[in-house]
């Protein structure tokens, strides 16, 4: 079976760059009515919206900051009003700011779990109540990280909340399979998305040719492409994946566990 998204309306968190837009724009592809779009940057979600229109759907942009804790039900809400439904949630956005345990303090603790943990939790709470209420079911998928099974040393409060998110994907995929929704995630493994370009490049002062070297050292000799989360998470919204509910899948080119 193909996977295909047709007719149905999908809201994308973080889709003004990186793995959400092009999350956003194989949905696109995919065959979706109507997308609606969120993220912190007016104009280059205007840019993006203008790019997913073009490819048919009704698109819509909301500027957002997910560390507002009424974020999510105002982003839901405008979803609802402007095209009666949602069908698919994708929570793609994330901050990956560094905080080991010894350099940590409550002030990054406090941005990363309101936006990876505690921003989609209530994104997941409005559209499963949107879902419900309309019984025909629905599909989510949470992008997540490797780092979610432990982390990096300098990725420990990340990884801390990564992992809080994977437990809230298999709660809700268990509390709410009676109501056909189904809850997945996406273990993501080493992606060159924009922000992460920016952080090894300028922040950490590794350079232009940070990417070259991370590559030289990886099995397949590349990362993993911003397209390729794109097509897992089409395929696990889409009827393809079947009753496939509670999943957390590794896109890596490691094995958890296994000796490196």
């Amino acid at each position: 079976m193909e996977a295909r998204l047709d007719g149905r309306i999908a809201l994308v968190s973080g889709s003004t760059q990186g793995v959400g837009a092009a999350i956003a724009e194989a949905a696109a592809r995919s065959g979706v009515a109507g997308v609606l779009l969120t993220g912190r940057d007016a104009s280059r979600g205007t840019e993006v919206a203008a790019r997913i229109m073009a490819l048919g759907p009704d698109t819509h942009f909301v500027a957002a900051d997910l560390a507002a804790p009424d974020a999510p039900a105002r982003i839901v809400g405008e979803c609802l009003d402007r095209f009666g439904r949602i069908d698919l949630l994708v929570n793609a956005a994330g901050l990956t700011d560094r905080a080991s345990f010894l350099d940590a303090d409550v002030a990054v603790w406090t941005r990363l779990f309101d936006v990876n943990a505690r921003a989609p939790f209530f994104m997941m709470q409005a559209a499963i109540e949107a879902m419900r209420e309309r019984g025909e079911g629905g599909a989510i998928v949470n992008i997540l990280s490797m780092n979610a099974h432990c982390g990096t040393p300098e990725l420990a409060v990340y990884s801390a909340t990564k992992g809080a998110l994977a437990t809230l994907t298999r709660n809700a995929a268990n509390a709410h399979r009676q109501d056909r929704i189904k809850v997945n995630g996406i273990n993501m493994g080493w992606v060159a998305t924009d922000g992460e370009k920016l952080m090894q490049a300028k922040t950490l002062g590794r350079g232009e040719r940070w990417i070259a070297e991370a590559e030289s050292a990886l099995p397949f000799g590349r990362m993993v492409a911003v397209e390729e989360v794109a097509n897992l998470t089409v395929f696990l919204l889409s009827d393809a994946s079947g009753p496939m509910t509670g999943a957390l899948v590794d896109q890596e080119q490691w094995v958890v566990g296994a000796a490196r």
